[in-house]
């Protein structure tokens, strides 16, 4: 997929209306955070996308959707514990709101292809929105309705949408991996060209 275009098609289609509207500010002025759970194929890439965005105050990399407690990166790998991999966002919706996150979300990696993103194949590498309230649940749906009627990929989305589940933080060297491991391969062949783009796409939200 090219994702430039694939970023500005997303964009543009989003333009159209807007699916939810930023939360006020906590107590005294502190930014009032909440969750977000995406999987869209390795952590590694997603969680670098993530990193570069205004209003994200964190991003975790690991399982989610499984039914083995405390699974490893090893576990997670056979495809057999039903877990994806996933990044968990803390955000200031203030600063960048849900609809924003998904935005990004559709236009760095492939929404069509079940259980697969490339070269990495298995129900580990799932398209997953893990909603935490019914404000995400609605506005995930909506715009993935939006997307499909505007065929702005050259199929039907196959994103799972489902509530948010016990979420385990994956090894500690799977956290920054980009940040720390840039020229590693993997990184510079799949993770640095979305970085790339979402820095050329989503110049308003880059930090």
């Amino acid at each position: 997929m090219n994702y430039a275009v694939a970023g500005f098609l997303v964009a543009g289609v989003m333009l159209m209306g807007n699916a939810g509207a930023a939360e006020p500010q906590g107590d005294e002025g502190a930014p009032k955070l909440a969750k977000a759970t995406f999987a869209g194929g390795c952590f590694w890439c997603t969680e670098a996308v993530y990193a570069e965005i205004k209003g994200v105050e964190g991003v975790t990399s690991g399982y989610i959707g499984g039914k083995v407690p405390n699974p490893t990166y090893k576990d997670v790998c056979t495809g057999l514990t039903g877990h994806a991999e996933a990044i968990e966002i803390e955000y200031d919706p203030a600063v960048v709101p849900f609809e924003k996150l998904l935005e990004v979300f559709f236009a760095t990696h492939d929404s069509t292809t079940l259980n697969r993103q490339g070269a990495d194949v298995g129900t580990q590498y799932r398209s997953g929105i893990f909603y935490h309230d019914d404000e995400q649940k609605r506005i995930a749906a909506e715009v993935i309705t939006k997307l499909n009627a505007a065929r702005v990929f050259p199929g039907p989305i196959v994103t799972e949408v489902t509530p948010a589940s016990t979420f385990y933080a994956a090894e500690d060297y799977h956290q920054d991996y980009f940040a720390k491991n840039p020229f590693q391969p993997y990184c510079q062949a799949v993770a640095a060209p979305k970085v790339q783009k979402v820095r050329k796409v989503f110049k308003d939200l880059v930090k």
